[in-house]
């Protein structure tokens, strides 16, 4: 199987929300564009069933000062939001010391000031794309987000945090329950709750079946190669082209959107990403006449737990596995998200009938995506966008088409642009 072609044709590595987003960016900005995914459909990865929620103004990134101290405390209880597990391989400690270094107030106060910038270009980039993509096809609703808290010395240190545009609400416990309903078992044992309106939900496996439909339908969309890339070749300076399972797949730039395949590609290629796989589990439970499903979207935010509606079902996600490349079901992981939410909501859904799903989220030790050219002249990066894939995936797409065309982007990348 040969697929080459001369001009500005782009090769996207990978089909899932990040992937299928830059594809359409540089569609749009005049590129002709063939995805290479490695699964027989798009969305199956890391965007399957992931917590659904679009939060462009709520960010708080995982490093930060007295996580490392928290993280210890959480590998001891028994449905702990981590879980640890060492591993001989230097690229997990490479990570670890990268991410104990982010973990301070300085460098979490400088990383959320960046993404909260790229979360707005998100919400806008999305608002632009739903002219073309109706909001419809994958269950967008305006929901708002509410983070509930069980400290109050947590919950006060939130509320005590600059607002400056004046968007959110400040809840007492029982304020928490009048607002959402379907919080009134657990509203007794909050402190309290910060809403942000404008925040959204959505699924994010339709959204990609969807635009991957809008893409076949571009005149400028070459297809798709399902195959598995194992190689980036180059030569002189540049990609010369991918070997996959199926042969080669050639074209003149390439992107690597690849979730934390993403890793072991560059490394065929010399580049070392700082990339660590956070398994992440979910459960989508079905919503009855006779349950209190939350209308709005409900972070607890000691518990790490996200509850979103999405159609008739309950999408529930949570925790954090340090466990390498392994995507297998926990089935002690999934027992505990199941009791703890039958503890937290009991009335949302039907729990016994909720499907379980694991999925590896590609993280950088700062929580920040990574985006732009590397030291091969033709190939780019799109990766690393952790937990966040859904909510930035627009607003690096758009970010990546600039930087490829030349032109300047809307605010300054620093550390989110790739310097190695």
């Amino acid at each position: 199987m040969q697929h080459t072609t001369e001009g500005n044709h782009v090769i996207v590595i990978g089909g899932g929300v990040v992937g299928l987003t830059t594809a359409w960016w540089l569609l749009e900005a005049g590129y002709r564009v063939t995805l290479l995914e490695r699964a027989p459909d798009v969305g199956n990865g890391a965007s399957y069933r992931n917590g659904g929620q679009l939060s462009y103004r709520y960010v708080a990134p995982l490093a930060d000062a007295g996580v490392p101290l928290k993280a210890l405390q959480w590998l001891f209880q028994q449905d702990g939001p981590l879980r640890f597990r060492l591993e001989a391989d230097r690229r997990q400690w490479r990570w670890l010391a990268q991410f104990l270094a982010n973990c301070n107030g300085r460098s979490n106060r400088r990383t959320t000031a960046k993404l909260l910038e790229l979360g707005e270009l998100s919400r806008r980039k999305m608002t632009q794309l739903a002219l073309r993509l109706p909001l419809s096809e994958f269950g967008w609703r305006e929901a708002g987000k509410l983070v509930v808290y069980r400290s109050a010395k947590l919950f006060d240190a939130a509320a005590a945090r600059p607002d400056p545009d004046n968007t959110r609400q400040v809840l007492s416990g029982r304020e928490t329950a009048v607002l959402e309903p379907a919080l009134a078992h657990l509203a007794p044992s909050l402190a309290g709750g910060i809403f942000n309106g404008g925040e959204a939900v959505a699924d994010c496996h339709a959204f990609c079946v969807a635009l991957a439909r809008r893409l076949h339908e571009h005149p400028r969309f070459e297809g798709i190669v399902h195959a598995n890339a194992t190689c980036l070749f180059t030569e002189h300076g540049k990609v010369a082209g991918v070997e996959t399972d199926g042969g080669w797949v050639q074209g003149d730039q390439y992107v690597l959107a690849a979730g934390i395949q993403s890793r072991d590609l560059t490394a065929t290629a010399g580049i070392r990403l700082p990339l660590y796989p956070l398994k992440g589990y979910s459960l989508t439970a079905p919503i009855g006449a006779t349950h209190t499903a939350p209308r709005i979207s409900v972070t607890d935010f000691e518990r790490k737990t996200l509850y979103a509606r999405i159609g008739d079902s309950l999408r529930v996600a949570a925790m954090v596995d340090m466990v390498g490349d392994d995507a297998s079901l926990d089935a002690r992981r999934v027992a505990g998200l199941t009791r703890l939410v039958k503890a937290s909501m009991p009335a949302a859904a039907d729990y016994d009938r909720a499907e379980a799903w694991a999925g590896l989220r590609p993280a950088t030790p700062n929580s920040a995506p990574l985006i732009g050219r590397t030291r091969h002249a033709n190939l780019w990066l799109n990766v690393g966008h952790g937990p966040l894939g859904f909510t930035f995936a627009c607003g690096t797409a758009a970010l990546l088409a600039d930087l490829m065309r030349g032109q300047p982007t809307p605010f300054a990348l620093d550390f989110l642009a790739w310097r190695g």
